[in-house]
């Protein structure tokens, strides 16, 4: 590298080392921010504009003319466009999880934190959305696999069916 390149390079670090000073560390991961998303901007207004040129986009020029695709078949729906709840065990598993985590927040931010009771009680609320989160996710998962086992299960036994059929 050239001596100007180290210079520029010894500049910018001076002014980052004087810009942290001035703008504390925050403010200057804000310009540091900013001026990626400036840079990105700019590369990919560039990368774009190569890519526009490089398109072929007289196409009668060159003789070639485009030739139409054929668009397939509509297919009958499939079992994933279906609708269908998930059940009361999921109501039941969410309701489970949010008293669950309500309670074991309060208790543990009663006794083990030493907080008040209004802490307590604001803590085992949130303790019970998360817990009813929780819950909620876990009974979804197993729905949907046990779900989607049944229906996998189902068609290779018709499949099965079928073969023997024949």
């Amino acid at each position: 590298m050239r001596t100007v390149t180290y210079s520029w390079l010894a500049v910018v670090i001076g002014v980052a080392c004087a810009a942290i000073g001035w703008l504390g560390i925050a403010g200057w991961m804000a310009v540091a921010v900013v001026a990626a998303s400036i840079a990105a901007h700019v590369a990919g207004n560039a990368l774009g504009t190569k890519l526009r040129e490089a398109t072929d986009r007289d196409l009668f020029k060159t003789g070639r003319r485009p030739h139409a695709v054929p668009l397939p078949l509509p297919l009958p729906p499939a079992n994933l466009q279906r609708r269908a709840s998930l059940g009361s065990l999921v109501v039941v598993s969410a309701a489970i999880g949010g008293g669950c985590g309500g309670i074991a927040g309060s208790v543990m931010l009663y006794w083990l934190a030493a907080s008040s009771p209004a802490g307590a009680v604001l803590g085992g609320l949130s303790s019970a959305v998360i817990g009813g989160l929780i819950g909620f996710l876990g009974a979804s998962f197993v729905e949907i696999v046990r779900t989607s086992l049944r229906e996998a299960i189902r068609a290779e036994q018709a499949a099965a069916a079928g073969a023997e059929q024949r």
